[in-house]
């Protein structure tokens, strides 16, 4: 079978873009994780099906680099959005279906694409200073004093396969606090067992931990390996987080054939 796929990336964290709209593409997991191999095949952190779904704009099909179906990545939201507008239609604004359920998207000015997430309203602390909450996906978020410098595939690892998550496996988020309020933060993904330049999910995740108000509004600015994201929330009461938008860029690479 031959299939037309494109690439693109939200700072850095990369994904295969399939059109499934005429419902005629079904994937098993090995085509997946051959195709998302970065030696023998296109090389993603994961890839999405296009397709149509009643009552909204599309909906978003979503596999992990290792052939699984994914949780929401919320990067790859944002990457489909852009798909999207560059290929099937151009809206200010758009509605899509995902696996955590409905996701409103906007393309602002400058280019970017804000994606709102779903409401979290429940964080579990571990250890004092660790926090474990589901922003679309389960994420374990680490504060740490020289994030660029640590050993975040080790460390991830450690967390990701200890007794409690070994089975279902947690996203793993080191996250330092930096003296313009920013955060930068590395992170660790299941389904692709590696660190990727940034994870939309674990960036919201972190975002919230650190936020800057104890009620309304916040906006935290992210720096990643792969570039800079933004976080727009509201903080109602201690651990319940609504109104949460992941902002950043979303970027074509290139379109090809590829023989599966």
């Amino acid at each position: 079978m031959e299939l037309t796929f494109y690439k693109y990336h939200g700072a850095g964290n990369d994904f295969i873009m399939i059109d499934n709209r005429e419902n005629t593409i079904q994937l098993n997991k090995e085509q997946v994780r051959d195709m998302c191999d970065r030696h023998f095949g296109i090389g993603a952190d994961g890839l999405m099906l296009l397709n149509n779904k009643h009552g909204y704009d599309f909906e978003m099909q979503y596999y992990n680099a290792d052939g699984n179906i994914g949780s929401m990545c919320g990067n790859g939201g944002r990457c489909i959005v852009q798909f999207v507008h560059d290929r099937v239609m151009q809206k200010p604004e758009y509605l899509f279906n995902a696996v955590d359920g409905d996701h409103e998207a906007a393309i602002e000015n400058n280019g970017w694409i804000d994606l709102k997430m779903k409401d979290v309203d429940a964080v579990e602390v571990v250890s004092f200073s660790d926090y474990i909450l589901d922003t679309g996906s389960p994420h374990y978020v680490k504060p740490v004093g020289d994030v660029w410098n640590i050993d975040v595939v080790k460390q991830g690892r450690e967390i990701r396969y200890s007794r409690r998550f070994a089975e279902k496996g947690i996203n793993v988020n080191f996250v330092e606090m930096n003296e313009d309020e920013s955060i930068s933060v590395r992170t660790y993904e299941r389904g692709v067992e590696d660190e990727t330049l940034s994870c939309g999910t674990g960036v919201t995740a972190a975002a919230l931990m650190f936020a800057h108000n104890d009620n309304g509004f916040n906006r935290v600015e992210v720096k990643t390996k792969g570039g800079n994201l933004a976080v727009e929330f509201n903080k109602n009461l201690e651990s319940v987080f609504d109104d949460i938008w992941l902002c950043g860029p979303a970027k074509f690479v290139f379109k090809g054939v590829i023989e599966i």
